[in-house]
């Protein structure tokens, strides 16, 4: 057998050629190869579903923990907080067949059932975490996120003017309590519930003889000191509230007073004649005290006073002393004092009085009271006659 090293030179190596294949289309079974290949695609999806446990049917997953612990954005958190549901009330009438379920606003709700709702109960104080600021100076009133006020929440539950049936109202207030913790313990215990009581800021164990106060159902009032005509002469004391100071620093000593105790419902000026009449002086003073829920009581002391256009403009509760009751300390200068009181309260439907906690006074006050039923008049907290712009 040759090969090409034996091949004679010179001669052409033959050509390899490829065997020719020819394909008749014409007889492939192109039917058969179209349903084949249509049973090949629709058996794989078929097949993956049966197999593979997957309910999403393949497509891309992001998993993201929806229980962190990280606040992203806490502002937002605090301001879509929801607020809190309409406590129920469920009451029975004899008239009715069972029980009747009546949906309130909290805000409607006396104190003592304020606390039963969660996250309302007080502290040893009487204060409520919910209306409270901690401040550079302690705790001091707040509005609650839900829009609750300190004026309603520490408000005394008493009858109103809808209610009375025409009767006069009459609010008595006694100032200078907590100053002598002694005389302030013993008013407490032998005043009648529906006096109110104004604190001044610089007694000692102030917020335990105030809560000993709230505790025996009297409604409460703190005192600013403000200045007077004949300043420094008479002198309300430290943390005055000054005329002609910037208003930061009058709003600091405000802050200060505010933190003395807790659970009033307002404020009540202590002197002040020329302070009250500088709408610049007390314009932010009604602002804060606006935007934090609290009344202002005016001491009916000075005719130029501007703080009932102020307090109005702020939408602060406000009420006005119609007279001061023992500026003469005598029992038959009180009791006169009370007559006029009640003419007053006759003419115009209700009244405020205004006194101190002397010994005097306040023995003169209980034999008073007692005789407001044959009168036909009601005694009732400060906070039942005061106003607000609507």
């Amino acid at each position: 057998m040759t090969n090409d090293l034996g091949a004679p030179l010179g001669k052409k190596k033959p050509k390899r050629t490829l065997p020719k294949i020819s394909i008749d289309l014409a007889r492939l079974p192109v039917g058969r190869i179209m349903v084949g290949l249509l049973i090949f695609v629709l058996a794989v999806p078929v097949a993956r579903i049966i197999l593979v446990d997957d309910p999403n049917g393949g497509r891309p997953v992001a998993e993201v923990p929806i229980n962190s612990e990280i606040n992203i954005n806490s502002l937002a958190g605090e301001v879509s907080a929801p607020p809190e549901a309409a406590p129920v009330v469920i009451t029975t009438d004899p008239l009715l067949n069972g029980p009747e379920i009546t949906s309130v606003d909290e805000q409607d709700l006396p104190l003592s059932d304020q606390t039963e709702l969660p996250g309302h109960q007080p502290d040893e104080f009487g204060t409520l975490p919910d209306l409270s600021e901690q401040t550079q100076y302690g705790v001091v009133p707040r509005i609650s996120q839900q829009g609750r006020t300190p004026f309603s929440a520490y408000a005394r539950a008493s009858i109103g003017p809808e209610a009375a049936g025409g009767k006069p109202l009459i609010a008595i207030i006694i100032t200078g309590m907590g100053l002598n913790e002694a005389g302030t313990l013993s008013a407490i215990a032998e005043l009648p519930d529906n006096v109110t009581l104004a604190f001044a800021p610089h007694g000692r164990s102030l917020s335990r003889t105030a809560a000993v106060a709230r505790a025996g159902g009297h409604e409460l009032l703190l005192e600013v000191p403000m200045e007077p005509f004949d300043y420094p002469n008479s002198d309300p004391g430290p943390r005055t509230l000054l005329t002609n100071q910037p208003a930061r620093a009058n709003l600091d000593h405000l802050t200060w007073v505010m933190a003395q105790m807790g659970g009033y419902v307002g404020v009540i000026n202590y002197q002040g004649a020329r302070f009250t009449s500088s709408a610049a002086d007390l314009g932010p003073v009604m602002e804060e005290l606006g935007t934090r829920g609290l009344g202002f009581v005016d001491d009916g002391s000075s005719n130029r006073s501007l703080s009932r256009q102020l307090a109005m403009a702020n939408q602060v509760p406000y009420a006005r002393g119609s007279i001061q009751l023992d500026i003469n300390p005598s029992r038959t200068a009180i009791l006169q004092a009370f007559k006029l009181l009640e003419d007053i309260a006759r003419k115009e439907g209700s009244a405020v009085g205004i006194m101190s906690g002397l010994p005097s006074s306040i023995s003169t006050l209980k034999s008073w009271a007692a005789s407001l039923d044959e009168k036909r008049m009601e005694l009732v907290p400060v906070s039942v006659l005061m106003k607000s712009a609507p």
